[in-house]
């Protein structure tokens, strides 16, 4: 029996058609690789407008000073391929049961200042600005902007940045985020339960929070425009029980709700899917779900992906876009062109698939451009249905 593949043409076809319909009931979700595809550096010398996890612990590292410094190198040393989550895992535990014994270099109050020292640089890195010029982002908005929907596109990121508020708010697009009120605003959650506002709106979910983010005199979050200490989850191994408390709890409990309504579609972009209390919840919807789909576009290859496909191989109704090949229908295969379906397609198919055969909308950057291109652009004609997967 020959080797399955997947026919790229027609199921990027068919999503086309699904970002052109303002009928359809869609979310986004985007995660920490969506602004690494901004370079805000030269052509001959990327530089990311925010880094990916790797970077972020350089630059973590590059900020600390004296016995901190010290201590976290010898940390980073003694873990099995560490970063800034598994580093500052460990020093949060460290700082709660050690006591005055002192274990690389410092005791627990030491290891509980070097952790909010890691905390303050890890906001310093992702407070960026977007670029003046033409963005993703922007490119994004436009989409959604694009068209008459019958539903408010929902956007939920695990991102602590102001990019998408941004980008919103340069475009004077109407969203909500969950809070009200301008001077310090205060949490809804039950707005969001709700999601009763007009579907011109926006809805944006900040499922970690935000920088923007910040606690009053009662422990209650609010929004204000600066703060000197945020509201995040940041990346460590108390992330899952962080999540269960308000406001987040709200906020994960919208995901689960989007995800549970009849045809709904969820877009991840930047997202790796090795956070496991957000994969194991969209794994939790989908089998409850059999309506709901989700369409992840991953950056790197389906060998390298295997969070992704290892989630996709038990959830048919996840289909997992990789740079060589995809997970659909629990299906994994490589990619292989088809026929075209019109004289115009093999412009469109640029956008997607380059001389090398490989699939680029795992390009936050590149997706982008490909859903402001389609909005409102709805192609007829329909590959046969024999020619999706080829045995």
């Amino acid at each position: 029996m020959a080797e399955s593949v997947h026919n790229i043409d027609r199921y990027m076809l068919d999503f086309r058609q699904i970002v052109s319909n303002g009928r359809k009931k869609i979310g986004i979700l985007i995660g920490a690789g969506a602004p690494v595809s901004i370079n805000v550096g030269t052509p001959e010398q990327y530089e990311p407008l925010i880094p990916n996890i790797e970077g972020l612990t350089k630059k973590v590292k590059e900020s600390l000073q004296g016995e901190e410094l010290g201590s976290f190198s010898s940390i980073e040393k003694q873990l099995k391929n560490s970063n800034i989550e598994r580093v500052l895992s460990e020093i949060r535990t460290l700082s709660e049961v050690i006591g005055e014994n002192k274990i690389h270099g410092l005791d627990a109050n030491g290891h509980k200042a070097l952790s909010e020292s890691i905390c303050k640089e890890i906001k310093n890195v992702v407070d960026k600005p977007l670029p003046s010029s033409n963005n993703p982002y922007i490119e994004l908005v436009s989409w959604i902007n694009g068209m008459n929907r019958s539903y408010g596109v929902e956007i939920f990121t695990t991102n602590y940045d102001l990019l998408c508020e941004e980008a919103l708010e340069k475009t004077k697009t109407p969203y909500f985020d969950g809070f009200s009120g301008s001077k310090m605003a205060f949490f809804d959650p039950s707005s969001i339960s709700k999601n009763d506002l007009p579907p011109r709106w926006v809805r944006l979910w900040k499922l970690h929070g935000s920088i923007g983010w910040t606690s009053n005199d009662e422990g209650e979050t609010i929004r204000i425009p600066v703060c000197e200490k945020s509201v995040m989850v940041y990346p460590s191994h108390i992330k899952y029980s962080q999540t269960q408390a308000a406001p987040f709890s709200s906020l994960f409990e919208r995901l689960k709700n989007f995800l549970l309504e009849p045809d709904t579609l969820l877009i991840t972009t930047g997202f790796s899917f090795a956070d496991a209390h957000i994969s194991s919840k969209i794994s939790e919807c989908l089998a409850a779900n059999p309506t709901s789909a989700v369409f992840a576009f991953q950056y790197k290859t389906l060998e390298d992906e295997t969070f992704a496909t290892g989630l996709a191989a038990k959830n048919p109704n996840l289909s997992v876009y990789c740079k060589n090949g995809a997970v659909i229908n629990s299906i994994q295969a490589k990619w292989k062109r088809g026929s075209l379906p019109n004289k115009d397609w093999e412009q469109i198919q640029t956008e997607f698939l380059n001389n090398k055969d490989e699939f680029l909308l795992g390009d936050f950057k590149l997706l982008a451009r490909f859903l402001a291109i389609a909005g409102g652009d709805i192609i007829k004609p329909k590959l046969p249905e024999s020619e999706g997967i080829d045995e």
